[in-house]
């Protein structure tokens, strides 16, 4: 390190965090396939949520760890249900959506933040953020009806 080389600033490391090839976390919904209106959907990734690169910024070894700091779960009918946490799935759901009859495709944008550290130097805030959209996953909700039967029959 020399005034001719000073080590990577931050946001030179917010530029390459930035391109990193963080995950696309995955939509996860109970129950699986169809759902039932008047019955929540549950939403959740398990996902990994926590990602360690090094890389070489101007010949210094820079180790980033990124984590997911936001989930905004767009649920295919408008709503978009914003989060600091993956949910989970049954008994312990904490994200959760009611529709309407019909087809939807939900998905899952990724807010990552991080932290960073240069040549095994003290660890510092990455200043921004990047977000990563995860793969859709469609699903139909059908309205079920009761229906009378004899019970003599």
């Amino acid at each position: 390190m020399t005034d001719l080389n000073p080590p990577p600033s931050p946001d030179e490391v917010f530029r390459y965090f930035q391109t990193l090839p963080l995950p696309h976390l995955e939509t996860r919904q109970q129950p699986p396939g169809n759902a039932l209106t008047g019955l929540p959907v549950i939403f959740y990734t398990d996902s990994p949520s926590t990602q360690t690169f090094t890389v070489d910024i101007r010949g210094f070894e820079v180790v980033i760890v990124a984590t997911a700091t936001g989930y905004s779960w767009h649920t295919g009918d408008g709503t978009t249900l914003t989060t600091d946490h993956p949910g989970a799935p049954y008994p312990d759901q904490s994200i959760t959506h009611e529709y309407g009859s019909g087809d939807y495709t939900a998905s899952l944008t990724t807010t990552w933040g991080g932290t960073f550290s240069v040549d095994g130097g003290v660890q510092a805030d990455i200043p921004g953020t990047t977000t990563t959209e995860g793969p859709p996953v469609s699903f139909t909700v059908l309205q079920a009806r009761p229906v009378l039967t004899n019970p003599y029959d």
